[in-house]
């Protein structure tokens, strides 16, 4: 079945939140990727337990996605899976390890050694996490996705546990590929995650 790509642009967290749980309501017949970078906020998923809450003016919103606290702003891209488990024959396990197998791949062809951690989704470079994943499943359909820093504003993080992991680095694609454009990474880890999904 086709991939269906929609490339949305600077959006509002919120708005777009809502957006994906409308269209997961609708028993969507195509699986779908949403690409997006947000206003800066901060998030918490289910996972609340011993999140530390930021002091500061960014807001901050409680959503129904996996993980912890974590911070969205421009220059972040984020990849949005709106698929079904079952058309994909996967399980959600399978989807988080296609994600960051594909993201690897990505780094790997150009010389980045990525690295994955147990029981802490995402990929990390150096020990910094580079990638964040938290996603929802509801009717065999799942929303939310993967954050991959690129060229953004780090210092929020500094005002949280992000993921739940005291002085956890964040890092981003500039400080090792410079020279190499946001558009073509959204570009060449799409067709990584398109490969994966058998497309």
């Amino acid at each position: 079945m086709a991939l269906n790509v929609k490339y949305l642009g600077l959006t509002d967290y919120k708005a777009c939140w809502l957006a994906m749980k409308a269209h997961i309501d609708n028993n969507p017949k195509s699986d779908e990727i949403w690409v997006t970078e947000h206003n800066p906020i901060y998030t918490t998923g289910l996972n609340k337990k011993d999140s530390k809450l930021p002091n500061s003016s960014i807001p901050h919103l409680f959503v129904d996605r996996g993980g912890k606290i974590t911070f969205h702003g421009p220059g972040q891209i984020i990849f949005y899976f709106l698929i079904s488990l079952d058309r994909n024959k996967l399980s959600i396990r399978q989807l988080v390890a296609g994600i960051e197998n594909a993201i690897l791949i990505f780094l790997k062809s150009k010389n980045i050694i990525g690295e994955l951690k147990k029981n802490a989704p995402g990929v990390y470079i150096n020990k910094k996490k580079i990638t964040s994943i938290g996603l929802r499943l509801k009717k065999g359909y799942t929303y939310h996705g993967v954050s991959l820093n690129v060229n953004m504003n780090l210092a929020p993080f500094l005002d949280i546990n992000p993921c739940g992991y005291e002085g956890l680095k964040m890092a981003q694609l500039k400080e090792y590929l410079p020279k190499l454009s946001q558009s073509e990474v959204e570009k060449e880890v799409l067709e990584q995650f398109k490969l994966f999904l058998g497309n």
